[in-house]
């Protein structure tokens, strides 16, 4: 008989097996090299009240995956380029790693990746040798810890890889690192994983000088004069991202790898540049982004592989205003800090609509337990009064007088004043006496603006009619079908999982 470990170990397996036949999901990237960079429980509100799902860290910082506990966010933390030396030198370092920033934190933390280095092997080629035995360490040190199912390992690398991508079909990845590639496909292969790639169409464009219209770039319908076509495999691009990644598989393919997926760990479009810099404005990255989500949501693959679905995480959630290099490099966020959004976003389906005025809907602007009543009082005077909150709920007979404190009565002003004030530059912090929270603060009859039964939620907006991903020959969109057993399974094992 086999110990009761190895039956549990045996059905995890099983369950993994099942429940990552999944559809396609789009997540962010959550860079912090900004001045004014909010709290890990205002970033995760912030997250929540956008209906976002996965996010991307570049580090393993352990507020953020403190704050992500419990959360069911599922979570790809980052080893940092200064660390892939020494995790690829010592499988301790590895384990070490392992042990303080992921199993630490599991399973109340969602983390379901690793991603090992950004960019390794075109901004530190010297990284080469040790960027594979790094995955392999970690690998191990994962299945060490009975975490090798739930985590998978992949390293992040650049399009400028692939010294040419197009046509799709003759791409192939720099020859100066195949063995290092071959190595690292062989890794993937074998542990199951995606490979991981950060496809700009923004720096595509800019860069072809013109060969490309920018509607191809933003996933745009182009008429029949103007369609790209790959010249030895027939197959149309409806856009520049699917032929990015389908280079991305023609160039594994060159190895003589297949069935390794693939996930965009990067892609966007920056809303603001300089001078010379025309194409990064607001009205393209509001394009890009939004039909960047209805092509991943339309769940299909590309032309080249139109029954894998592909995944992105959009590059970024803020702005990041201590890079360096070039206005646009700084301005690439969707949202302010403050929790509105920079353009209006389709985040929570394909349907929905995030707009400046139901950004924030779920998040709450509250007093800070413990906070100085006369600095709550002075608080409550400037957002009933300056800040032009509607603070008539308040008074005596009204639904939110009671409990008649100084705590419930800023908490309400203070959400008031958020909530009317946020588009236009209103924050949370009444000078260091507030604080962003989900937890709804209505009772009764007293409804805080921000709740679901608010009058501060927006309609929906409609997606456009036409297709973001390839169709068949008979027009029908390529989407992975996903069987009913797919669910029963996970749901029978569990029960037997309970019973051991």
């Amino acid at each position: 008989m086999f110990p009761r470990q190895w039956w549990k170990n045996i059905i995890l397996f099983i369950m993994f097996m099942f429940t990552h036949v999944s559809d396609a999901f789009v997540g962010v990237s959550i860079g912090t090299d900004m001045t004014n960079f909010p709290s890990a429980s205002d970033v995760v509100a912030i997250l929540k009240a956008n209906g976002i799902n996965h996010v991307r860290l570049y580090d393993a910082d352990p507020r953020m995956l403190t704050a992500l506990a419990n959360t069911e966010i599922e979570v790809m933390v980052g080893v940092t380029n200064q660390e892939v030396l020494g995790i690829g030198q010592s499988p301790s370092t590895a384990a070490s790693w392992v042990n303080k920033n992921v199993a630490a934190y599991m399973p109340e933390t969602n983390i379901t990746a690793i991603a090992v280095g950004s960019e390794v092997l075109t901004t530190i080629p010297n990284a080469a040798p040790v960027l594979v035995p790094a995955m392999n360490n970690l690998h191990r040190a994962l299945v060490a810890a009975q975490l090798n199912f739930q985590v998978k390992v992949s390293s992040p690398q650049a399009m400028d890889i692939i010294p040419k991508y197009f046509p799709p079909s003759t791409a192939t990845f720099n020859s100066s690192f195949n063995a290092t590639m071959y190595q690292l496909l062989q890794f993937l292969k074998s542990t199951g994983s995606s490979y991981m790639v950060n496809a700009y169409p923004y720096y595509g464009y800019i860069q072809g000088g013109g060969i490309f219209p920018i509607d191809y770039a933003l996933f745009r319908p182009l008429p029949a004069s103007k369609q790209i076509v790959d010249s030895n495999t027939l197959f149309r691009y409806a856009s520049m991202f699917d032929a990015m990644v389908d280079a991305v598989y023609y160039s594994m393919e060159a190895l003589n790898f297949s069935g390794i997926p693939i996930c965009v760990t990067e892609t966007g479009w920056p809303w603001l540049g300089g001078a010379n810099e025309p194409d990064a404005k607001v009205d393209n990255a509001k394009t890009y982004v939004n039909n960047l989500i209805r092509r991943v949501l339309n769940n299909s693959g590309t032309p080249s592989q139109p029954s894998i679905p592909v995944s992105a995480y959009i590059y970024e959630l803020f702005n990041e205003d201590k890079r360096p290099g070039p206005i646009s490099e700084k301005n690439w966020g969707m949202l302010f800090p403050n929790g509105t959004t920079v353009y209006p976003l389709t985040f929570r389906s394909s349907t929905a609509a995030v707009t400046n005025n139901s950004s924030a809907d779920g998040m709450f602007c509250v007093a800070k337990p413990g906070a100085d009543p006369n600095s709550l009082k002075n608080g409550l005077d400037w957002a009933c009064g300056p800040g032009q909150a509607n603070c008539s709920a308040i008074q005596e007979g009204q639904p939110c007088f009671e409990p008649n404190n100084i705590y419930n009565h800023s908490s309400y002003a203070y959400n008031d004043y958020f909530h009317r004030m946020r588009s236009s530059g209103g924050t949370c912090d009444f000078d260091g006496t507030a604080a962003m929270t989900t937890v709804n603060p209505s009772h009764g009859s007293c409804i805080y603006a921000g709740s679901a039964n608010s009058n501060s939620n927006s309609n929906a907006t409609q997606p456009p009619p036409f297709p973001l991903g390839p169709t068949s020959p008979d027009g029908q969109s390529s989407i992975l079908q996903i069987p009913a057993t797919t669910f029963l399974f996970p749901t029978i094992i569990l029960l037997v999982l309970a019973q051991l």
